[in-house]
């Protein structure tokens, strides 16, 4: 799939940030990570809109449930101690999103928040490392040296020394060769058609001829010895706000992708890859590395012991060959089991032991009764502040949402205090742009914003008021609106092919119809059924019409994924709920790209074409020097209001997390930016 944050959490991050990620939550995607590359938005990641598990993407909230979720699949009748065995070491971990099982690092395909999870336990040794609060370093685990230095023409490049010491899971050596391999095989060109969404080729310098096939070097990437790899950055991506990440890599191992006859290498020129790169050679190749479950090769905390692809549950021990995070920390916990928790029955699931840690729960019942399950012993909780929302996002280029008046119409008939009231049960409120409650930007624009931002009150008058000044005045026989669904009369570039219009002497009308893309067993989607489509939209002429699907299918449409299946290509729905989660990283350049070859690629899954909002996310980073904080939230909070305006997305709420867990494990804490992925390295089970 082609999106993502995003946030992003990544690859390019981990290979240049772990990735790219959501953690948007943050995603955290797995390593190698490209910094430079947000895949998500803001390193976003999308969520399932029912618990969250945070890393994410999510669609969650996307929730997290963080893109995001899926199709819940059936309850095993079987016990886990039926299908696995007694172990007095594991953890039973329970996700809102169903796994899909696509393990390619970082979100260059899927964004899916579990999946990013059990990447972040599998993958690790990034060169860059994040803590607790969010604060980005040098990984010395993994970095033996780092220097950088800004050139004469104003490009600036990074050099690392890795340790000699860092092996993959299955005992090979892992050198400079593997660092920079990741970050050129996701921008190779064949990569780019096979549905790459990496944007490093417009960061380092000779990625964009390497991208566009003109060469097969990139000047910008130098092999120096066995560990020593250097990377130099374009002139126009200096400065940049997270300057460090350009730092950010991550290993990867170009045999399991490729085959052994395939290596990286430096005549003194600069890299290039040795071995047949065509899309023929590799696209077989690539599609089982993607989902190769069995004897993975990876570099992190936990190592795949197997995965069900009928009941959707995952294994994990411990790697023995792990060095350590980045404060040289080893897991404890020997085992991890992963299984869907269904949004019915979680809660009993927890109380009876078949789940022992429910990450990110939002829903305000089921807090409630966990917060009772703790009163009366046996189990445990923490608590934080989400970075991230969950969202009405819109597509702005064909149907009734490409109108800015439809969307203002539809964020004044949603009671959104209301909303975020019922649903979160007090545990949250409402946010009126892309951030979460979490975020210092946030907290410290919070009067500037209140004064600044639309917050569309609930309005169903003032809804119809503003339909009627953008035109929607007609009725199916081209008169006068009375009742029942409202038309529009449009010009062929604004009808586009949108499935529902139809012609009235010679005149195209386009009906207020809007196809919304919701998940199945979702609270969210059930709670806007009630209170959006079949209630207030039709009092003033929508008709909104819900379609239910898994999380994976929403994400298909929602990027468009022709890759998947041909029909995914063509734009359909108009409308989905789903949530972000936000990585340390609030990076949303290439979010809002007017370029047709990144939209082709997944970027600016609004579609919305609008060059101020385009330019202030891209401004927002670049030219923003390092620990400039003052500049950085001035540009950030212009972009805020301006995203406001023109509404690509009804943000519904910002809540808080609550995650439980049996009182048998201990020392473990989470953040906003600090996910199941992360903590479980520092807990251990209490014998």
């Amino acid at each position: 799939m082609r999106k993502f944050l995003a946030l992003l959490l990544a690859f390019f991050m981990l290979f240049t940030l772990v990735a790219c990620n959501k953690d948007t939550k943050v995603d955290e995607t797995e390593q190698p990570v490209e910094n430079a590359d947000a895949e998500t938005p803001a390193d976003e990641t999308p969520a399932e809109e029912e618990e969250a598990d945070a890393d994410a993407e999510a669609p969650a909230d996307e929730e997290e449930a963080e893109a995001d979720a899926e199709e819940p699949a059936e309850e095993s009748e079987e016990k886990i101690e039926d299908l696995y065995g007694e172990h007095e070491n594991r953890i039973i971990y329970g996700s809102g999103t169903e796994i899909s099982g696509d393990w390619s690092f970082g979100s260059y395909w899927t964004n899916n928040a579990t999946d990013n999870m059990i990447r972040g336990l599998m993958n690790d040794y990034g060169t860059v490392a994040s803590d607790k609060a969010g604060r980005y370093m040098i990984n010395e685990t993994i970095v033996k040296d780092y220097q950088t230095e800004v050139n004469e023409d104003g490009t600036k490049t990074f050099t690392i020394t890795i340790h000699d010491d860092l092996v993959f899971n299955d005992g090979s050596p892992i050198t400079a060769e593997n660092y920079v391999a990741g970050a050129m095989f996701f921008m190779h060109p064949t990569l780019k058609e096979l549905g790459s969404k990496s944007t490093a080729n417009l960061t380092y310098v000779g990625g964009a001829e390497y991208s566009e096939g003109e060469t097969e070097v990139i000047k910008g990437f130098r092999l120096l010895d066995e560990y020593t790899f250097s990377a130099t950055v374009v002139e126009d991506k200096i400065p940049y706000y997270y300057d460090i990440l350009y730092a950010s890599f991550g290993p990867f191992p170009l045999a399991m992708w490729t085959g052994e006859d395939y290596a990286v290498k430096d005549d003194g020129e600069g890299c290039y890859f040795e071995g047949d790169m065509s899309v023929d050679a590799l696209k077989d190749k690539i599609e089982e590395a993607r989902f190769k479950s069995e004897d993975r090769i990876t570099a992190g905390p936990y190592n795949l012991v197997s995965y069900n692809i009928g009941s959707k549950q995952a294994v994990l021990e411990i790697n023995p060959l792990y060095k350590g995070n980045f404060e040289g920390v080893k897991p404890q916990v020997e085992q991890i089991i992963i299984v869907k928790a269904e949004d019915a029955t979680m809660m009993d699931a927890f109380r009876t032991g078949q789940i022992e840690l429910l990450s990110g729960i939002i829903d305000g019942d089921k807090i409630n009764t966990g917060l009772d399950l703790v009163n009366d012993g046996e189990f445990d909780y923490t608590t934080y502040d989400r970075a991230g929302y969950g969202k009405l996002m819109f597509q702005c280029d064909f149907g009734p949402t490409q109108f800015q008046a439809v969307r203002h119409a539809i964020a004044h008939l949603l009671d959104r205090q209301e909303f975020a009231n019922k649903f979160t049960g007090g545990f949250g409120g409402v946010v009126h742009g892309p951030y979460g409650l979490a975020q210092w930007m946030y907290q410290e624009a919070e009067e500037d914003l209140d004064e600044r931002l639309n917050q569309y009150p609930f309005d169903v008058d003032e809804a119809i008021r503003i339909l009627e000044e953008d035109g929607w005045v007609l009725d199916a026989k081209g008169g006068e609106y009375k009742e029942g669904v409202r038309y529009k009369e449009v010009t062929p570039e604004e009808a586009g092919d949108y499935e529902h219009n139809i012609e009235v002497d010679g005149k195209i009308l386009m009906p207020l119809v809007i196809e919304w893309s919701s998940t199945e067993n979702n609270p969210v989607s059930e709670l806007l059924a009630t209170m959006l489509a079949n209630d207030t939209a039709p009092k003033a002429g929508f008709d909104v019409r819900q379609n239910i699907m898994t999380f994976e299918e929403l994400l298909n449409w929602m990027y468009r994924d022709s890759s998947v299946n041909e029909q995914y290509g063509v734009p359909k729905y108009g409308m989905f709920n789903l949530a972000s989660n936000f990585t340390p990283r609030y990076d949303y350049s290439y979010s809002f790209t007017l370029d047709p070859e990144m939209l082709k690629q997944g970027y600016n899954v609004n579609f919305i074409l609008d060059e101020e909002l385009d330019k202030l996310s891209m401004d927002m980073v670049f030219g923003v020097e390092p620990g400039d904080d003052e500049k950085f939230l001035e540009v950030w909070t212009d972009f805020i209001a301006k995203w406001n305006e023109l509404l690509p997305e009804v943000p519904l709420y910002s809540n808080e997390y609550y995650t439980f867990f049996a009182d048998k494990l201990k020392d473990y804490e989470e953040s906003p930016f600090w996910g199941f992925d992360q903590a479980i390295v520092y807990a251990h089970i209490e014998k």
